[in-house]
């Protein structure tokens, strides 16, 4: 009989690791932290077991803990303890992001860290830019967001990460922080943002839910991928140094489309919803964790990403290094 015999390369553990094509690293992953302003000592967040809220006295104990297993970057979400219409922590000199960039930079000089720059934890309404009623105002918006991407590369910033979902932020960004003397602080840009139903946990941790509406006049519809090619085409037109996808788990065609139109870094975001329903069923015995975990990654690797953010960072590097 003349056939293929493709069991030849899997017929032991040493074999499928000699033509294995896609691999996991601890240096594809980036660590998202949660800093709240005010708050005592660190706090669980309820819908995502194992994450937490830090206070900047807990933060350096689990920056170390991170570095430890080998995590070299992180990306900073914060929680002010005042908001208002405008935002104004968000672009404040002691602003709390601010301040955990100049910490953690004190302490470990060499991690690469990365600020969310967005509003929607810094406004009293929730939503992501500059309103007019309850309208975000586009234009607005942007004058806002570049004041914040300053600030935050000037507490220390190495990538601004721009989340916001505005047209044109990142050559808006791009303009601001060369104009300030950061013409070398890349721009990691969440360029296909969809309004997904996987952000819920995210939207405990870092208290952003919006007050009223949605976010779909600005974040995408999950049932367009064309747009997402045009999205992320401007955006590296406009001067991006990286792309995102975000969610990843659902989009993984997004993914591999980007990655075949694109030379620049691609990111995943693994988000809160993903990494709370692999949590859930766990601990319900229904799946085995570790399992689930690896091969959901190494599908997003797979699928063209070289970066992941990610809440299971941790975890998986210690798989890796255990």
């Amino acid at each position: 009989m003349n056939f293929k015999r493709h069991r030849r390369l899997r017929k032991n553990p040493l074999m499928r690791d000699l033509v294995r094509e896609t691999t996991l690293s601890v240096n594809d992953f980036i660590q998202p932290l949660f800093v709240k302003e005010n708050l005592e000592q660190k706090e669980e967040v309820a819908s995502m077991p194992g994450v937490y809220q830090f206070a900047l006295a807990d933060l350096l104990e689990e920056v170390e803990s991170c570095v430890q297993l080998g995590i070299k970057s992180f990306i900073i979400f914060g929680i002010p303890a005042v908001k208002d219409e405008v935002g104004s922590e968000a672009s404040n000199p002691d602003g709390i992001v601010q301040k955990a960039l100049r910490l953690i930079k004190q302490h470990y000089p060499d991690l690469i860290l990365i600020a969310d720059t967005c509003l929607c934890e810094f406004t009293s309404h929730g939503h992501c830019g500059i309103l007019d009623g309850e309208t975000v105002v586009n234009d607005l918006s942007l004058e806002r967001l570049v004041q914040v991407a300053i600030s935050q590369a000037e507490a220390g910033a190495d990538i601004i990460a721009p989340s916001n979902a505005m047209d044109g932020y990142v050559a808006a960004i791009r303009e601001g922080l060369d104009k300030s003397g950061f013409d070398m602080v890349p721009i990691m840009s969440y360029s296909v943002k969809f309004a997904s139903s996987f952000y819920g946990p995210f939207r405990d941790a870092g208290e952003s839910a919006p007050a009223f509406g949605d976010r779909k006049t600005y974040q995408m519809d999950p049932a367009n991928r064309l747009e997402a090619l045009r999205e992320a085409q401007s955006d590296e037109e406009e001067g991006a140094d990286f792309l995102m996808v975000k969610p990843a788990l659902a989009f993984l065609d997004v993914l591999r489309d980007l990655r075949n139109q694109s030379n620049l870094p691609l990111v995943a975001y693994n988000v809160s919803g993903e990494y709370s329903m692999v949590k859930a069923a766990a601990a319900q015995g229904w799946i085995d964790e570790r399992a689930v975990v690896l091969e959901s990654l190494i599908g997003m690797k797979r699928a063209g990403a070289d970066l992941i953010i990610s809440y299971f960072a941790k975890d998986v590097a210690g798989y890796l290094k255990g």
